[in-house]
């Protein structure tokens, strides 16, 4: 089954200096760049018109690189098909205030966010 959703809706860095790549994207590029919360900066790209994401110290799975995140209407569907697909579960579904999150990578290593609102 196909989500009814499925549009990129964010994108996180990781990196072990988040600290250092939050002050470079801010001076190079003007993103704002919020206080940390969960070892998470949340940044803006632009007023109304770049998306929206995130720099945090990567974790030992992904300790530097780029995702991007994607909105599904159901995690656990879409990690079904996505296992089906040749994906693998990086980590199950975490609960969140305004929404849960999964992290999973393609059969070519390319790492996903998945984003289910509440």
């Amino acid at each position: 089954m196909k989500n009814q959703n499925g549009k990129v809706v964010g994108f996180e860095l990781s990196s072990q200096d988040p600290e250092k790549a939050a002050a470079f994207y801010s001076s190079v590029f003007g993103w704002e760049v919020a206080e940390p919360q969960w070892d998470y900066w949340a940044v803006s790209t632009g007023q109304g018109e770049g998306m929206s994401g995130g720099l945090g110290k990567g974790p030992h799975d992904h300790p530097h690189g780029t995702r991007i995140q994607i909105e599904v209407d159901s995690i656990e569907k879409t990690i079904s098909s996505a296992k089906e697909n040749g994906a693998m579960v990086v980590r199950d579904k975490m609960e969140f205030d305004d929404f849960s999150l999964a992290y999973i990578v393609d059969p070519t290593w390319v790492g996903i966010g998945l984003i289910e609102k509440k």
